[in-house]
């Protein structure tokens, strides 16, 4: 077999991770004419915006299973037939019904990519550059979110409003096709991982493959420990001892959202519009400078996470974060709002972008062993879908003029309390997540397998 360039597979299948943020965002350029040409009340309109996320819950329970059974490969065709299906469906819908569904489709497909399309990454990558290259990933979530943004502008000024309200945004939906399509074929291009060909006994496929990923090395240490991983292929979570590392996993899933990332990437113009006098088109400028500053400092972490390593730009990102968030809650408490609080929602982004973002899917990606990868991270891909959900929903209550929460505390109390989520975070990640830099898959695996689960809760957290 010739060889094989591990940065082509890595682009191919983070196109799955630019899919997931252009579908998970394109609804933003149309929520206004949805409302207007289905006639939508607001709570009607706030189901249309989230029922995608119904959709992410279901395909990231799902995902598990069809990557073990039909391949990591499989699983991401699947992925981007629901992409395409949900694009193509979303442009045509004649009720508000239908184009519900067709969001719900697209939103099984972002689960299904936002769990496989890291584990593939993470599955074919030689350590010394699994960091960078799982964290491209995240880099095309960000790249798919500000590329939407983009299209969603230059069809709006196809048209007059009216235009835009009738016809213009079926263009905004069905222009994920191309990008869907493109996945789609060139998903054919690409091997299974070589992992996945062991753990089905199909070896001489899965030696030769990661012969081809590393041609340079020697990979018989390597192959001996894929092997001896695998058998432990037909034992439970549980009675292998994994449940604390799967509670890890959620953990880390959970803490990525309760710090409040997506009140901003959901958010952003209400916030920033709220922190001054200027107009909506101002704060929309505005957010597409938090969408410039959250793809630079991703960038920022492809560089730097095979380098320091997960542990430090999780805690030291996590610190900021809290920072920067508790005093914009503290200037809201105090009346002191102003333009100068863009400084501190841009080092917020900045800092979630080089850690918490791209390290939290890195980490996910490779903590779980060989033998449960698909089952753990797809638990793990789940709890992260529902606190987003619930961080989403949550916010708007807190933040209502009219509610007790918001004329207490003057608007600050939710930042307050996402900051509070960072502090725990710093904590977790200091007590119990190893460093994982520079390790194989199977060299992690061991340290699980080697050690009683009160460990992997205690002094292995601090092993370099």
């Amino acid at each position: 077999m010739k060889q094989i360039h591990v940065l082509r597979l890595t682009l191919v299948v983070a196109l799955g991770g630019l899919l997931f943020g252009y579908d998970t965002a394109v609804i933003s350029g149309a929520t206004q004419a949805l409302q207007t040409y289905f006639s939508l009340s607001p709570a009607q309109l706030g189901f249309a915006a989230a029922s995608a996320l119904i959709g992410c819950v279901a395909g990231a329970a799902i995902a598990g299973v069809l990557s073990s059974r039909y391949g990591r490969r499989g699983a991401l065709i699947v992925a981007a037939l629901l992409f395409l299906v949900s694009a193509i469906g979303s442009a045509v819908a004649a009720s508000d019904f239908s184009f519900i569904i067709y969001r719900i489709i697209g939103g099984i497909g972002v689960g299904i990519a936002s769990m496989v399309s890291p584990m593939y990454i993470a599955e074919i990558a030689p350590s010394e550059k699994r960091g960078a290259l799982v964290a491209c990933n995240q880099f095309a979530i960000i790249f798919g979110m500000l590329v939407v943004y983009f299209v969603n502008y230059g069809i709006a000024l196809l048209g007059p409003e009216s235009w835009l309200n009738q016809v213009g945004w079926r263009y905004m939906f069905g222009s994920e096709a191309i990008p869907a399509g493109l996945f789609l074929l060139l998903l054919f291009t690409v091997p299974e991982t070589p992992r996945w060909l062991a753990m089905k006994g199909r070896n001489q496929q899965a030696r030769q493959l990661l012969q081809a990923c590393n041609p340079s090395s020697d990979i018989e240490p390597l192959w001996r420990d894929i092997v001896a991983s695998l058998e432990h292929k037909s034992v439970s979570i549980r009675e292998q001892g994994l449940t604390g590392l799967v509670v890890i996993g959620v953990l880390l899933s959970v803490f990525q959202q309760v710090t409040g990332i997506n009140v901003f990437l959901y958010y952003a113009p209400t916030i920033l519009k709220g922190f001054s006098n200027s107009s909506i088109d101002i704060a929309l400028l505005q957010t597409i400078l938090v969408g410039a500053v959250n793809l630079l400092f991703t960038v920022v972490a492809i560089f730097t996470v095979d380098k320091f390593g997960r542990r430090p730009l999780m805690m030291i990102g996590a610190g900021i974060m809290s920072v920067s968030i508790f005093a914009i809650g503290t200037a809201a408490y105090f009346h002191a709002i102003g333009g100068y609080l863009l400084f501190f929602v841009l080092a917020y982004i900045a800092a979630f972008a080089f850690s918490l973002g791209p390290v939290t899917w890195v980490l996910l990606s490779e903590i779980f062993p060989n033998s449960v990868r698909s089952k753990a991270l797809s638990i793990a891909i789940l709890a992260q879908w529902v606190a987003n959900y619930v961080v989403s929903q949550t916010f708007p209550i807190m933040n209502a003029k009219s509610g007790w929460v918001y004329q207490t505390f003057n608007g600050g109390f939710p930042f307050w309390l996402y900051g509070v989520m960072g502090i725990f975070t710093i904590v977790f990640i200091y007590r119990w997540v190893p460093e994982t830099k520079g390790r194989s898959l199977e060299q992690l695996e061991m340290l699980w397998h080697k050690q009683p689960e009160s460990a992997v809760f205690g002094e292995k957290s601090h092993s370099h």
